[in-house]
């Protein structure tokens, strides 16, 4: 049996230290899952419990790369994050062994045109395009949980500059839904699988990236990633 069309090539991340890659089969983003930035996007985090929007697999973008301003928006916005990597799947994971289900981490950006975004908020219609748009997804290359650990159970820091200049800056620990909480609870919505990356949310300060400008976002103990916007 043969495709009709050519399928397109497994949509994968490096491995730190290893010629081996992690193939991605979905990507789960966390909305508002830092108290400060629910705030500063107008919600009440005491109240929410997590919530979830995905981006396509072939939105990743490898570490140093350039990537084109996307159309269609005017207010293209960064937004740091830890991202978990799915190593063993199940469905209605328990808390107390969720994070056995962890294979590793890394740094992503959460790229998203915000204009897009609000303004399908307001009337009451998916994010897919202000989220879930082509070359959404930085990432890193991934560490295994054997050399990096959990970092969210630690203080952490986490930040990411523009040019230079810090434009968000907090810890691993103030995650509103930690790794742990948030794959019980995702695993009772859909069953995970080997391959799933988790984006863990991100902290307050998300704004603007112009066209020529590079994002340099750092997580420690998991790494770093630069990347351009042409």
């Amino acid at each position: 049996m043969s495709y009709v069309i050519t399928p397109e090539e497994q949509p994968a991340l490096p491995i730190e230290g290893s010629d081996d890659l992690f193939p991605v089969r979905r990507i789960y983003c966390v909305g508002r899952n830092y108290r400060a930035h629910a705030i500063e996007m107008g919600s009440d985090p005491d109240r929410d419990p997590p919530f979830f929007f995905m981006k396509p697999a072939d939105a990743i973008v490898q570490n140093g790369a350039t990537i084109p301003y996307p159309p269609k928006t005017n207010n293209f916005h960064h937004e740091i994050e830890l991202v978990a990597a799915i190593g063993k799947g199940g469905a209605n994971i328990p808390e107390k062994s969720a994070l056995d289900h962890v294979w590793g981490y890394g740094v992503g950006i959460d790229l998203t045109r915000r204009d897009l975004q609000m303004a399908a908020r307001e009337i009451g219609r998916p994010w897919d395009m202000g989220k879930g748009f082509d070359k959404s997804a930085p990432c890193t290359a991934l560490k295994p949980v054997s050399v990096v650990g959990h970092p969210d159970t630690t203080d952490a820091a986490i930040w990411i500059k523009v040019n230079g200049e810090i434009k968000q800056q907090s810890t691993l620990d103030l995650h509103i839904w930690n790794v742990a909480e948030t794959i019980a609870y995702l695993s009772e919505l859909v069953e995970l699988a080997p391959g799933d990356l988790i984006y863990m949310g991100t902290p307050d300060g998300v704004g603007p990236v112009a066209a020529g400008e590079t994002m340099e976002g750092h997580i420690d103990g998991v790494g770093d990633i630069t990347i351009k916007v042409a």
